[in-house]
């Protein structure tokens, strides 16, 4: 418990908020941003890799489908799986409130890399060494 103006648990992290991932929208190759029935995506050609819920709380994304039950059970609080309608795509879906910004952006760019050829994700870890931040 927290006294005064003093907490002695540390820091309070800072919440990810659809901002923090906007902007990779023009850092990284390819994507582009568009909205369907009011949901912001990101898109590489035709292929989705994160979407938001309209009150841009949830963010899906991208992620390996033999992967994705060991994450959610591993972090529920954090991730939930799709829809059972939805179970055939490799898809996760986070609480944004739940993730740092900095887990957000890294989530982004692991999706995106799922979708672009090899190359060009090759590229974008020259230029980003220590990843998104």
């Amino acid at each position: 418990m927290c006294g005064g103006d003093a907490c002695d648990e540390g820091p309070v992290l800072g919440m990810a908020v659809i901002d923090d991932v906007r902007a990779l929208g023009a850092e990284l190759e390819r994507p582009y941003p568009v909205y369907v029935r009011g949901r912001l995506k990101f898109r590489v050609g035709q292929i989705v890799y994160v979407a938001f819920s309209r009150d841009e709380s949830v963010m899906g994304f991208a992620f390996p489908k033999e992967e994705r039950a060991a994450l959610v059970r591993g972090e529920p609080h954090k991730f939930s799986l799709p829809a059972a309608s939805d179970l055939r795509f490799s898809w996760v879906h986070a609480d944004l409130a739940a993730l740092e910004p900095t887990e957000a952006r890294e989530l982004v760019v692991d999706a995106w890399r799922m979708v672009v050829p090899k190359k060009v994700s090759r590229a974008y870890d020259v230029g980003h060494p220590a990843g998104p931040g």
